[in-house]
């Protein structure tokens, strides 16, 4: 039998070692922005998985060439990569590692948006927005196209998936209860409204139709605090809905990262953004244009004004609300 002595003194008290371990661990305080792409400072869209062979968190990101002087209209928002960053410290720091290998290149010039990756029996899978060139404005077609891979860095081709227009971008993939899969994506030309499209095994899809009648990009669909949750970007912070059942969508009356932070890079809205729940916990990954601020924007066009960063806040759940505040400090430990 053990026994615990706690002592009481005048202004203090003693605890059990393991309880003060318990409160000092709540993770790695994460820096401001938490990650600047190196080649061309313009990190967006991120999504973030464990890479089971190397052991670390993995980060892909739209890799925007806001560093390029000689980008015409918006050929910088073209033209790009997918970027991989990697945390050895459970996500708290991040260095950058290389560009994603994708062997899907049908056209010169091509463009790769906003990927999400999931893991399925030892493979994993991206679904990616192609954009077939580099233009100079926004009027072109767009797809999303599945990719599988053994490594999370060398990506093959599997499938451009049949969805409702030809004019689709962003992907959230989420597996249902029974097993099965569903895609929600952007469909431009019907409002930028949320649509959606179920796989019995990540590679048949069959297009459903509407899924969130409120103009935005971005969906991520998560679960967590006992509901389901789609987070979409209309750009003026993010709007959060709720949903028992993955099909009927609650508004909550406020939006995350709507008002400006204080933090180096975080005075403009938060954007496009995924989630991870680890525990009972969840963190928002976030993206920023810093020189986009309402209070000190940067000149138009500006390489200041294009540049982007990743940032993280932690999420909360209060009075049946996502909350955050990407002012305090961010302690982040993914298991």
């Amino acid at each position: 039998m053990r026994f615990f002595l706690l002592c009481f003194l005048p202004g203090f008290w003693l605890v059990p070692t393991s309880a003060v371990v318990a409160q000092k661990a709540p993770g790695r305080l994460a820096p401001k922005p938490l990650f600047r792409d190196p080649i061309f400072d313009g990190a967006a869209d991120p999504v973030v998985i464990y890479n089971k062979q190397a052991k670390k968190w993995w980060m892909f990101y739209t890799n925007r060439r806001a560093t390029d002087t000689a980008a015409t209209g918006v050929t910088w928002v073209h033209g790009t990569r997918i970027g991989i960053a990697e945390s050895g410290d459970g996500g708290a720091t991040w260095t950058y590692r290389d560009t994603a290998n994708i062997n899907y290149r049908p056209q010169p010039g091509y463009t790769f948006w906003a990927p999400d990756v999931v893991e399925e029996k030892g493979t994993y899978h991206m679904f990616l927005t192609y954009v077939p060139g580099t233009f100079t404005d926004w009027q072109h077609p767009r797809t999303i196209v599945h990719l599988a891979s053994k490594d999370l860095v060398n990506w093959q081709y599997v499938s451009t998936l049949p969805l409702a227009s030809e004019k689709v971008i962003d992907a959230s993939v989420f597996k249902l209860p029974d097993g099965t899969w569903r895609l929600w994506y952007n469909n431009e030309r019907d409002h930028k409204y949320t649509y959606y499209a179920d796989s019995p095994d990540l590679t048949h899809w069959t297009d459903h139709g509407l899924a969130l009648a409120e103009r935005g990009e971005g969906p991520k669909v998560f679960r967590w605090q006992g509901q389901y949750w789609l987070i979409i970007d209309p750009w003026k912070g993010l709007a959060a809905y709720h949903s028992p059942d993955l099909l009927h969508w609650t508004a909550q009356p406020t939006r995350l990262l709507e008002a400006p932070g204080r933090g180096p890079d975080d005075q403009a809205i938060g954007g496009h953004a995924d989630v991870v729940v680890s525990g009972d916990r969840a963190y928002l990954f976030y993206f920023t244009h810093p020189g986009r601020s309402k209070e000190n924007p940067a000149p138009a066009n500006s390489v200041a004004a294009k540049r982007s960063v990743i940032q993280v806040v932690e999420l909360h759940y209060e009075n049946g609300q996502l909350t955050c505040d990407r002012d305090q400090p961010t302690h982040v430990r993914l298991k």
